[in-house]
């Protein structure tokens, strides 16, 4: 099997080639309606997700919404 490495929030990870974001996103089992994703700098919408291909080097920011006021 072959792998790419990406960056997820400035750690190394490894993955799986054509691994998708919201395979990713599952894999860390982040909640996906209270995460918001930046893909190499750019916010990527959650329609996206299940289509996006991950490529060695890529760097995802993760953030999660946090209730407050």
């Amino acid at each position: 099997m072959t792998t790419i490495t990406v960056l997820v929030n400035d750690k190394a990870m490894q993955l799986a080639a054509q691994s998708s974001l919201q395979q990713l996103l599952e894999q860390l089992a982040m909640p996906l309606d209270a995460t918001a994703v930046a893909l190499n700098q750019a916010i990527l919408g959650r329609e996206f997700w299940a289509d996006q291909r991950l490529n060695d080097g890529d760097e995802i920011a993760l953030f999660q919404a946090i209730a407050g006021g």
